[in-house]
């Protein structure tokens, strides 16, 4: 029996996927908020909360580029040495040498039923006295003026939450095939203006890399103790502010920060393998959109190799789709986005992965497994 004619069904699945993929990117990067060149001083308190466990090697330029801030008049800074064993603690001490703003805490053990980096958030935030919280992570370096440009898109736009996605550094090969998949999956996929409003828990996107909330409405859901047990705390939290009638998701942070999260295969193996299990919110979904990605990678190159027209315009609309997303949010082009079908590819396979790690109970993030307790 032939399997052509289900190949050249695929192949038009996955033409038609790719090309509503490419316009959605083209539409949402025409809508993604941007921020203001030249923001206006903030009056009000911001409190800056950083938390650290073994960011001896981040820590000083993470803080330094806080104290460097401009236009934000009260600003107190708070870090939370969350059980250091590398003395982070007193590099950051040491980083702000006597600045009245910054308090360095000693973070406390989680209680049970708390994941260690939502515990962190709410110690932070418990201790911060700001109308808008500013959460930060230690491997992101800020502009000068990004704080002032954060708070400015949380009032003018009248959020809630507001998430101002960083560049993404991407320098080793595996940073280069994966990372970029980070912006382009939120931009070709999520009609952000409706997501912002939408209590829907699919239409929901966050960047704990730097995210900013407003501090009453943050305390009146419950703040990080409403997502204590959420291994993707920030999209938990902007889906829990929604869900109480708040707004908010993701923004144009490409001007106000950098980051690199991980340093080669290992650390991005490790790190996406603790969180892609529940990416799709739950680990059968996860498995799911895998396979669908997988697909979405393989059958326009395959396509293509055998001549197909379907094949060729699902494989270009897909690089297309990869290049806009670059451009808009200050990745690397070319030769990157022709590696597209095998980001996919990679992607469905690390999400297998976290799925049957997650399953075996092997997951942990700097050593501490990742479950409640």
């Amino acid at each position: 029996m032939s399997t052509a004619p289900l190949a050249a069904a695929l192949e038009r699945a996955c033409a038609a996927l790719s090309l509503g993929l490419l316009a959605h990117t083209l539409l949402n990067a025409a809508l993604l908020r941007r921020p203001r060149t030249a923001p206006p001083c903030v009056r009000e308190r911001v409190s800056l909360l950083l938390p650290v466990r073994d960011e001896a090697h981040q820590v000083a330029g993470a803080l330094g580029a806080v104290l460097a801030q401009q236009g934000v008049g009260d600003l107190e800074v708070l870090v939370l040495d969350d059980a250091s064993s590398d003395g982070t603690g007193d590099l950051a001490r040491a980083t702000a040498r006597g600045d009245a703003r910054v308090r360095v805490l000693d973070g406390t053990p989680a209680p049970p039923g708390w994941l260690g980096k939502p515990w962190a958030c709410a110690q932070l935030a418990a201790a911060a006295r700001g109308d808008a919280l500013v959460f930060l992570d230690a491997d992101v370096r800020l502009a000068p003026g990004a704080l002032a440009a954060t708070v400015d898109q949380l009032r003018r736009h009248r959020l809630d939450l507001v998430s101002p996605y960083p560049r993404q550094v991407a320098l080793t090969p595996a940073e280069r095939l994966v990372q970029p998949l980070l912006q382009w999956s939120w931009l070709a996929t999520l009609p952000l203006r409706v997501a912002e409003r939408s209590p829907r828990p699919s239409l929901s996107a966050a960047n704990g890399q730097l995210l900013a909330v407003d501090a009453a409405r943050y305390r009146a859901v419950g703040g990080h103790g409403a997502v204590r047990a959420d291994v993707l705390d920030d999209v938990a939290l902007v889906r829990v502010l929604k869900a109480a009638g708040g707004r908010g998701g993701v923004s144009d942070g490409t001007a106000l920060a950098t980051c690199r999260m991980y340093d080669g295969w290992p650390a991005l193996r490790d790190g996406y393998g603790k969180s892609l299990w529940t990416a799709g919110g739950s680990p059968r979904a996860s498995l799911a959109l895998a396979g669908g990605l997988a697909l979405l990678g393989v059958v326009p190159v395959l396509g293509t190799l055998r001549g197909s027209r379907a094949g060729r315009l699902a494989l270009a609309a897909g690089v297309a789709s990869r290049v806009v997303a670059a451009l808009r949010t200050g990745g690397r082009v070319w030769p990157d986005a022709l590696a597209h079908p095998a980001s996919l590819v990679v992607l469905a396979g690390l999400t297998a992965r976290s799925v049957r790690e997650h399953r075996r109970g092997r997951l942990s993030w700097k050593g501490r497994p990742l479950s409640g307790g």
